[in-house]
C-alpha cells in the first residue's frame, strides 16, 4: 500500500445517528391483510424503509403495500393461495433479482408481483416496459473496522485506485495486503459502487481486478452486513442502512464496521449533500403508471409514498426532490 498517497492519519468519521428511534421493522407482510394489492421484492438497501412505508400507508383504510425482504426464508408467497395458487417462488435477493422476478411475473401475466425495489438505475430494454420511480436519496461510503490499516479519510480517487487493484494501494498479488469486497451478485449497491469506481461487473466477474472478492469463504457477501469485515478489508455500505442500524430502527448487522469520509465529506444522516449519492427507486410496469393503486401509491409528488417524508427520514434517507417522477423508463 502506498502510505504516501493515502496516509495513515486516523480521524474519527462523523457518524451522526440522527434518525428517529423506533422498534425494529418486521420482515414480510404479516397482516392484516397478509396479502396486499402491491407485492414487491428486491433491494436490500430499501427493504426496511419500504416496510415502514407499507405500515404507514393505507388506501380506503387498508394497507396496500406488501414488501418482501431480500433475505429470510428460501421462498415467499405473495398472493393468497386461495385466489392464486402459483405465487410461491424463490426469494429474490437484490435489485437485479427483484427486477428479474418482476419481469418474469409480468411476462407470465400471473399477477404475483406488482413492483420491485431498486437501489440502482438500469434502463436496459425490458419487455414489458418498466418505470423507475424515485422516492429517496441515499449516500454510499466505504466501511472498515476501527483497527483497520485503511484510513478513515479517503478521496474518491483513492477508492478508485483500490477498486482497480492498484498495487500501490492493495499490495502485490496473490496475497494482497487488503481484501477488497463487493456485495453479492445482483446487488444494487454493487452495481452503483462499480459505476462510481469506473469498473464493470463483466470485468469483475472475468477476474480483471483480482483483488476484488464478493464471497468470504464460500458465502456471498451480503450488502450492508458489516460482520464480513476484518482489519484488512473494505466494503461499500449504504449510509442510510448504517444510520438506521445504528439507531436500532432496524436490525443491527454492522458488527465492528465504521464508515469512512470521502473527499472530506462525512457520512451523515439525510445524505443529500454527500458526494457519492444515488436516488433509490420503486420499479413499476410502465403500463400501470396511470392506474390505481400504482398511481396512487408511487406516482407524482403528491403520491402516498412522497407524502411520507418523516418515515423516509426515519430510515436514514433524504426525500428525493424528484419523488414520484416517471420519466425514467426502459425502452
Amino acid at each position: 500500500m502506498n502510505r504516501k498517497k493515502i496516509g495513515f492519519a486516523v480521524a474519527a468519521a462523523v457518524l451522526a445517528a440522527g434518525t428517529a428511534g423506533g422498534s425494529i421493522a418486521f420482515a414480510d407482510p404479516a397482516g392484516p391483510p397478509q396479502y396486499r394489492p402491491l407485492a414487491g421484492v428486491g433491494s436490500d438497501t430499501t427493504q426496511d424503509v419500504m416496510n415502514g412505508l407499507a405500515a404507514a400507508i393505507t388506501v380506503n383504510g387498508q394497507k396496500v403495500i406488501g414488501s418482501y425482504d431480500a433475505t429470510g426464508s428460501a421462498t415467499i408467497t405473495t398472493k393468497d393461495p386461495a385466489v392464486n395458487a402459483n405465487c410461491t417462488s424463490p426469494r429474490p435477493n437484490g435489485s437485479g433479482a427483484g427486477r428479474s422476478a418482476l419481469l418474469t411475473s409480468l411476462q407470465a401475466n400471473n399477477g404475483c408481483l406488482d413492483f420491485a425495489r431498486s437501489s440502482s438505475l438500469n434502463l436496459a430494454a425490458a419487455a414489458p416496459g418498466l418505470t423507475y420511480v424515485p422516492f429517496a436519496v441515499d449516500g454510499v461510503s466505504y466501511a472498515i473496522t476501527p483497527g483497520s490499516a485503511i484510513p478513515r479519510k479517503l478521496s474518491l480517487t483513492d477508492l478508485k485506485a483500490i477498486y482497480h487493484c492498484d498495487p500501490n494501494y492493495v499490495g502485490a498479488g496473490p496475497n494482497y495486503e487488503m481484501t477488497v469486497y463487493l456485495p453479492q451478485s445482483g446487488s444494487g449497491t454493487r452495481s452503483f459502487w462499480q459505476s462510481q469506481m469506473g469498473i464493470t461487473d463483466a470485468d469483475v466477474v472475468a477476474g480483471v481486478y483480482p483483488c476484488i472478492k464478493d464471497k468470504k469463504g464460500s458465502a456471498p457477501v451480503q450488502e450492508h452486513d458489516g460482520r464480513v469485515l476484518d482489519d484488512k478489508s473494505i466494503v461499500p455500505f449504504s449510509i442510510a442502512q448504517y444510520q438506521s442500524q445504528s439507531s436500532q430502527t432496524i436490525a443491527d448487522l454492522r458488527g465492528r464496521a465504521i464508515l469512512g469520509t470521502v473527499d472530506g465529506l462525512a457520512p451523515t444522516v439525510l445524505n443529500s449533500g454527500f458526494g457519492v449519492k444515488r436516488d433509490v427507486y420503486n420499479v413499476i410496469p410502465t403500463s400501470k403508471t396511470a392506474t390505481a393503486p400504482w398511481s396512487t401509491v408511487f406516482v407524482g409528488a403528491t403520491s402516498e409514498i412522497c407524502k411520507q417524508t418523516s418515515v423516509i427520514n426515519t430510515y436514514g434517507f433524504a426525500t428525493s426532490p424528484n419523488c414520484g417522477d416517471t420519466t425514467k423508463q426502459t425502452p
